[in-house]
């Protein structure tokens, strides 16, 4: 190897062993993904210029978006939180879009994140140089393109808010009011009106309910069946007041509370396995409870309940009060997809005709398929041709082939076996990491290896195999049709994923170096320490040996202090199939 010129700026021998570079780091999204980015770098890293581009006016992502009658979110309220920055005046079990909106929001205005973000700006391409991106942002104030440059660039654009209306011929020869769920029209006033309701998933279970006494008639479109009911205890209702008091005022309570309910959280994982007692317990249980909220309509029970896959299959929501209103009087329910939108209403696949002149609700969600919306380009490759089809990530967080490339809540993170935002706190962790190992070794890029990808894949798809999410049930879990791979979750609980990536495995990236030499952060023989003028250049003298922990059990955490890692030989069937 011939190397360069000790005067070359990329030797860096006039500084310590690991200083800090400079770096830019540009984030798409300013959800709560994007947030905690921002917090943690704020935190965490010195030397840092962030910009976080974000297409709305306000921070938040889907639930600043998400504003339909009893839209909420199907995790307990005083969890949907994170793990440090707890919330005491949530007004019941589940929190609203706009309390939970009002939160983040509060959250960016606390730890000063403002500053990092620029609203109505939508990033539309990306391009890899050889050294850092090229990143070009619509204003969506002035309609201009704009461009920006960084190292690393990190997507933080959720999977949850890239709304789509359904594909159905006539979308634009209905004559009514065409409402969506994820764009919706506060001033329309359904009080007395003929409504249609398209889709049962989540944003349609929660919006019947507050709509249902409203309308003088709803028609719900239903294209096929889902599990629905409120776990026993869990049924959605509003804190007492002395509740909330307790949760303010009693030290330790809400510490306790939070806690009680996370163990419950992560304890959720048997129930994905197929054929298990625990999944056919939990189903009794899901079945007696739909069969007696729908009080002997056999036609609902027939329709609704499913009978061609698991209880899990599709994520179940807790649908306070959406069975209750599908027997009430003026609701009438269609078991059969909508083919074709008329001047009036609707046509089936079942070759039914139904009425709904006054408005009509497409509660149809979103585009989850993990394909990027804008061009993301290195090399002859575009990240939206790689995973236009079977999405494949490195542990949910980066793209083989695509430096300096970041995401949270990529493909297969854990968004369905356990708690999320601690999910997310984790995956902002590890790129923090990430990124401090680009400064203080002198990286000019990082991607993980292809091979690596490949392993996690197997792994994960082997997993997958045995798990109640590989029945044919339609869901936005898989990556297509319903017997597509399952592309949106961890193959195992979130307490799994957090151990996963707790330590960054450098073994599965491929990184070059400024200069061509990956010890010029060794710099010029000065430690950190011999700088540091508080630092104790005796820090190691003691007088006993310490119990440090060296290294970490990969079932439990606990530390062994041979400095061996149970499972680390492997089985010969690849890296991920011993460690995980």
């Amino acid at each position: 190897m011939v190397l360069k010129s000790f005067a070359s700026p990329e030797w860096r021998l006039d500084k310590p062993i690991h200083t800090e570079r400079p770096v830019r780091v540009i984030c798409i999204g300013a959800g709560a993904s994007g947030l905690q980015l921002a917090y943690k770098l704020q935190k965490h890293i010195s030397g840092f210029s962030l910009t976080v581009y974000e297409k709305n006016p306000e921070v938040s992502g889907t639930w600043y978006e998400n504003k339909y009658p009893g839209c909420a979110c199907d995790v307990a309220s005083h969890n949907y939180t994170w793990s440090f920055e707890p919330k005491t005046d949530w007004s019941g079990l589940y929190g609203t879009s706009q309390e939970i909106y009002t939160y983040f929001n509060n959250f960016a205005d606390k730890y000063g994140l403002r500053q990092y973000i620029k609203p109505q700006h939508q990033v539309v391409g990306a391009k890899w140089t050889g050294s850092g991106w090229n990143v070009s942002i619509k204003d969506l104030t002035t309609g201009q393109t704009v461009n920006d440059t960084c190292d690393i660039l990190v997507n933080a654009g959720g999977i949850l808010n890239n709304w789509k209306w359904p594909d159905i011929p006539g979308l634009n020869k209905y004559k009514g009011t065409l409402l969506h769920t994820a764009r919706w029209d506060e001033s329309v006033d359904l009080k007395g009106k003929t409504v249609g309701l398209i889709g049962n998933g989540s944003s349609g279970i929660q919006l019947l309910p507050a709509i249902q006494p409203l309308a003088e008639k709803v028609t719900v479109f239903m294209r096929g069946p889902a599990w629905v009911s409120p776990w026993p205890g869990l049924e959605g209702r509003p804190y007492t007041d002395e509740e909330k008091r307790r949760f303010a005022e009693e030290p330790g309570h809400l510490l306790a509370y939070r806690r009680s309910v996370e163990r419950g959280n992560n304890s959720i994982l048997p129930v994905f396995f197929k054929g298990t007692d625990a999944n056919n317990k939990a189903r009794d249980v899901m079945l007696k409870m739909m069969k007696e909220k729908l009080a002997g309509h056999m036609e609902l029970e027939e329709g609704l309940i499913p009978t061609t896959f698991a209880l899990g299959c599709r994520r179940f929501t807790p649908g306070t009060g959406y069975l209750e209103a599908l027997v009430q009087s003026n609701v009438q329910v269609v078991f059969s997809g909508v083919t074709e939108l008329t001047e009036q209403g609707c046509k089936c696949a079942d070759g039914s005709e139904h009425s709904v002149p006054d408005v009509l609700i497409c509660a149809t969600g979103f585009d989850a398929s993990y394909r990027p919306r804008f061009p993301i380009v290195a090399g002859t490759k575009n990240l939206q041709d790689v995973w236009a089809q079977d999405p494949e990530s490195y542990l949910g967080l980066a793209a083989a082939g695509f430096p300096n490339y970041l995401t949270i809540l990529g493909p297969n993170s854990p968004i369905g076996t356990g708690p999320l935002l601690i999910g997310v706190e984790a995956q902002a962790d590890y790129i923090v990491k990430m990124i401090d190992h680009w400064q203080t070794h002198n990286i000019r890029s990082f991607a993980p290896d292809a091979a690596a990808v490949r392993d996690f894949v197997a792994y994960k798809d082997q997993f997958m195999s045995k798990t109640v999410w590989a029945d044919p049930c339609r869901s936005w879990y898989k990556s297509g049709s319903s017997r597509d791979k399952i592309t949106a979750l961890w193959p195992g609980s979130t307490l799994h994923y957090l151990e996963a990536i707790r330590q960054v495995r450098f073994e599965d990236w491929k990184f070059e170096y400024e200069g061509g030499n990956r010890f010029t952060y060794l710099g010029n023989g000065e430690s950190q320490t011999e700088t540091n003028p508080d630092a104790d250049l005796a820090y190691y003298v003691r007088e006993e040996d310490d119990d440090l922990p060296l290294a970490r059990n990969k079932m439990t955490g606990i530390i062994n202090k041979t400095g061996t890692v149970v499972g680390a030989e492997g089985t010969g069937e690849g890296r991920f199939f011993s460690g995980l």
